[in-house]
């Protein structure tokens, strides 16, 4: 009997080891991330009153930036917890330059995770943190430009020392991102859209992004022989109390995920 027990166990040894060795591999790809300042930052553009404006350099760093398989789908409007099913964290802190490029440049490439579990990743968050070193050392985002209008001209530094998490549901525009099958690549999207900045002249002005856009005009009155550099704290000091808030406001609206919105703190 003893023999027949001792058998019996090492035969159901033997058929638990074949069945682990046949069964199928986790299913796994690249998960690839981008940033993307969109054209308004690689080809310039006309601000809501009237400005042109170009931008030298768009510096962004970024951390903690994690893709989300979320169930139930995140909504950004509700706020809350997300819930993911899986998740895949990039590593490091990456400063990026969202003007780099020419008028036509893709979308930054910030890195990938390879061995990332297959399926739809439907959600994103980041962090805006301030950079530790270098030009942008103590800023979350630098931008650095030229601003043009009935012969005037301003060159402009706008730097922020606050930071910024934005936790963002699925990338919405021409085509679905994130959708990762097994060997393959897919591709995530941290979007930032600067004309929530400063309005859009081609937009109506009566259009919810320029009515809550605070447009150049403001940074060029307190621009000072043609030059503006200057942080959050300088411009609460140089703004009116309305147009500090409405620029306060306003950078919690800068990450999207194409145009999918996110909930940011």
């Amino acid at each position: 009997m003893k023999k027949l027990l001792l058998g019996t166990v090492i035969l159901i040894l033997a058929l638990t080891a074949i069945m682990a060795g046949c069964a199928p591999s986790a299913q796994t790809g690249t998960l690839q991330f981008n940033a993307n300042g969109e054209d308004f930052v690689r080809q310039g553009f006309v601000s809501k009153d009237g400005w042109a404006i170009t931008f030298d350099h768009v510096y962004v760093t970024l951390a903690d930036i994690t893709a989300y398989q979320a169930s139930p789908p995140y909504e950004p409007a509700e706020g809350g917890e997300l819930q993911a099913e899986a998740q895949v964290n990039l590593p490091g802190t990456h400063t990026l330059d969202l003007a780099e490029g020419g008028e036509d440049a893709p979308p930054i490439f910030v890195g990938e995770v390879k061995d990332a579990a297959a399926g739809h990743y439907n959600a994103l968050a980041w962090k805006m943190v301030q950079a530790a070193e270098g030009r942008t050392s103590g800023y979350s985002l630098v931008i650095i430009g030229t601003a043009e209008k009935d012969g005037q001209t301003v060159n402009f530094t706008i730097k922020v020392e606050q930071e910024y998490e934005y936790t963002c549901g699925e990338f919405v525009g021409d085509e679905r991102k994130g959708i990762l099958e097994d060997g393959g690549t897919a591709d995530l999207e941290m979007t930032f859209h600067f004309d929530h900045v400063f309005g859009d002249a081609e937009t109506p002005p009566d259009d919810d992004l320029n009515v809550m856009a605070l447009g150049f005009e403001p940074f060029a009155a307190v621009a000072e022989a043609g030059t503006l550099d200057a942080d959050l704290a300088g411009l609460e000091a140089m703004f009116s109390s309305d147009d500090y808030q409405k620029m306060e406001d306003i950078l919690l609206t800068l990450g999207h995920v194409g145009e999918g919105h996110c909930h940011c703190r």
